[in-house]
């Protein structure tokens, strides 16, 4: 069996900061490489990646955080392209924002770009399996879970509490969600995010093996040392937990 690296690109919710970039995360399989979101984290990839390799980037939903680091897809050269999967209305979205005068229209680029729109299910004519389910947002946004190499990796940002999530992480080896709110803050329901505790809660309803914590939102998260307390509340509920921070690597195998 072998091994996956992930590597947290980007932790920040919504804007970068001195504690972090908005979110990416690189999973590098044996033979191809995944990027889950686009925030500015995912400028940081050819300090990982040579693009010698398929590439497919799952995009969660539309909000900028997740999406703003596609403007640096010009300074890449993937050989084989990138797969770009997401929701219905994922190619409007990124031929409006990715457009002059904004930016390098994906037109434009040295390589070829697939974009897959994609219905909640079992994601088709990928050499792995994913599944994409919605999850509870301001705006419409996708869970997902893969199985590469005998491994399970849960991604589910962003999000409130709910059973979609628990289904995605189902036994996971790596449940990656988001940690948005601050231990003891108000619910906001119209615009869903998860505490540590319940992002816990997902983990631990899910058996899933280890759960890493990103997204944090900077207002709520001003230090590092804030997220060292998510992680304390965060295992009070379950044990395996790590609060992430960029450039983290958790190595499953």
């Amino acid at each position: 069996m072998s091994q996956i690296q992930v590597t947290l690109l980007g932790t920040n919710g919504w804007f970068d900061t001195h504690t972090g970039n908005t979110p990416s995360v690189l999973v590098q399989a044996p033979d191809f490489d995944v990027i889950l979101d686009a925030g500015y984290g995912f400028a940081k990839l050819d300090r990982f990646i040579r693009g010698d390799r398929p590439a497919f980037c799952f995009l969660s939903h539309f909000h900028l955080d997740h999406l703003i680091g596609l403007h640096t897809l010009a300074k890449y050269q993937f050989q084989h392209g990138l797969t770009i999967i997401g929701q219905p209305g994922t190619k409007w979205a990124l031929d409006s924002l990715l457009s002059p005068v904004y930016s390098v229209p994906l037109t434009g680029l040295r390589y070829p770009v697939h974009i897959v729109e994609t219905q909640p299910g079992w994601i088709e004519g990928l050499p792995f399996e994913a599944q994409a389910l919605p999850l509870i947002h301001s705006q419409p946004c996708f869970g997902y879970r893969l199985q590469i190499a005998g491994k399970t990796l849960a991604y589910c940002t962003d999000t409130g509490y709910c059973e979609n999530a628990v289904k995605l992480a189902r036994q996971a080896d790596l449940l990656l969600t988001e940690c948005s709110q601050a231990p003891g803050t108000p619910h906001n329901d119209e615009w869903p995010h998860l505490s540590p505790t319940e992002a816990a809660r997902i983990a631990r309803e899910a058996e899933a093996r280890q759960l890493v914590l990103i997204h944090f939102d900077p207002t709520q998260y001003p230090s590092l040392e804030d997220r060292i307390h998510a992680e304390t509340e965060a295992r009070k509920v379950f044990s395996s937990v790590t609060a992430g921070r960029d450039e983290m690597q958790f190595t499953l195998a």
